[in-house]
């Protein structure tokens, strides 16, 4: 059974774990209307992606 011969030290075990940490969302713009969606999916608010509309969104009630 492989036994480690010395302790690894908090900074080696730290460096191993370096690309576990989590990475923010990424949102870009929408060309349409201007609120924030995430890249490739369509937009929430007004039904748009790649600059047509694929989803009709019924308009605000006031």
């Amino acid at each position: 059974m492989a036994v480690p011969k010395k302790k690894t030290s908090k900074s080696k075990r730290n460096m191993r774990r370096s690309h576990d940490g989590l990475t923010a969302a990424a949102y870009n713009e929408c060309g349409n209307c201007g609120e924030l969606k995430r890249p490739h999916h369509v937009c929430g608010s007004c039904g748009h992606y790649d600059s047509r509309e694929v989803t009709v969104t019924a308009p605000a009630a006031a």
